[in-house]
């Protein structure tokens, strides 16, 4: 059997909603691994994984603080990787989007599993606690996916504009494919979403309990990341990383000191680019598979649309990557029941 090439991809937050609840455990493959987890949570005052993934039900303010989901986005991730079948798949790159950064760097062998859950449960914990400005999703591309890039110049205009406004604070946050993903404090914000006309029913969206990510906002928490998590966590990743930017961190010629930097600076205060991320995915490594770990599925329509802004395989439109993804998808999202088989043991032996 011909293995296939993968990059695999972590989703970030906003991913673990009510249709995951009981994610790790139906699909966690390590119960002394997830045990380990909840202890660590135990010994810091938390609610384990196990109570918060067993619950009765799915309530917005206990799920998705930063101090629940991003631990619970975290394991679901890592359990996906753990459950992929290594006898038919040949990952070849990680990457992830925004707090995914911290599960890539798990993934790839960066760091521990425990010491990067460590990572994602104290930054998530540090970023509720502060819980500085707010974050709001704005489409560029239009229903079909075909990118207009004189739109995207004008928003991003319309962000500077109203950053130069007093008391106004407005940046770009994350470049998710199609979206914008946009950062600021509610002056900035309501300044935003007053400029621009409503889309598709739904944009501008607000996200609950989101804070200013990858803005200067964040710079105290990054200062309190880099305080409580030592350099020492970090060491040479056994796959190649793409990061935020879409530079790739390779095996054996990482300097442990310059990663910890990125991911408790730069990654922390400054846009997070993963529409060059996947660029730098497919255009690297060119390969067989987009393998986006769970939970959730929202990451899906993000790494699409970035494949079709980096040309990849001719594709220009939302059309063109559904008829190719139909043909022999390129695409594997673990969220998915039919596309999860398509990644592990399981789905491989049936």
């Amino acid at each position: 059997m011909t293995r296939k090439t993968a990059v695999v991809i972590c989703p970030g937050r906003g991913t673990y909603n009510a249709t995951e609840l009981g994610t790790l455990s139906r699909h966690f493959p390590d119960p002394k691994l997830l045990s380990r987890f909840d202890a660590l949570r135990t010994a810091e005052g938390q609610d384990t994984l196990t109570a918060l993934d067993s619950a009765d039900r799915f309530t917005l303010a206990r799920h998705t603080r930063g101090d629940n989901a991003s631990a619970l986005i975290y394991a679901a991730t890592l359990g996906d990787f753990l459950s992929l079948d290594r006898q038919g798949i040949d990952v070849v790159a990680v990457t992830g989007n925004s707090m995914g950064w911290y599960s890539a760097l798990a993934c790839a062998g960066a760091v521990t599993p425990e010491d990067g859950f460590t990572i994602a449960n104290t930054m998530g914990r540090l970023m509720q606690t502060a819980l500085i400005g707010g974050q709001l999703v704005y489409p560029w591309v239009d229903e079909d996916w075909v990118p207009r890039p004189t739109r995207k110049a004008a928003l991003l205009a319309l962000v500077d504009d109203i950053a130069a406004r007093k008391d106004h604070t407005l940046a770009l946050s994350i470049d998710l494919g199609g979206l914008l993903v946009i950062a600021g404090n509610e002056a900035g914000l309501t300044a935003f979403e007053t400029a621009v006309d409503p889309v598709q029913n739904r944009f501008p969206m607000r996200l609950g309990n989101h804070a200013a990510f990858h803005t200067a906002l964040q710079a105290p928490v990054a200062a309190q990341g880099r305080a409580a998590l030592p350099a020492t966590l970090l060491a040479q990743p056994q796959l190649p990383l793409i990061d935020g930017r879409g530079a790739i961190w390779w095996p054996g010629a990482v300097d442990p000191e310059k990663l910890h930097a990125y991911t408790l600076g730069h990654q922390v205060t400054e846009a997070y680019d993963f529409t060059a991320a996947l660029r730098t995915a497919a255009h690297e490594f060119a390969p067989d598979l987009f393998i986006v770990t769970g939970p959730g599925t929202t990451l899906g329509g993000a790494v699409a649309q970035s494949l079709i802004l980096a040309q990849w395989r001719g594709m220009g439109s939302k059309s063109d990557f559904q008829t190719r993804q139909a043909e022999s998808p390129l695409l594997v999202a673990m969220g998915l029941p039919d596309q999860r088989a398509l990644a592990t043991p399981e789905g491989a032996n049936r």
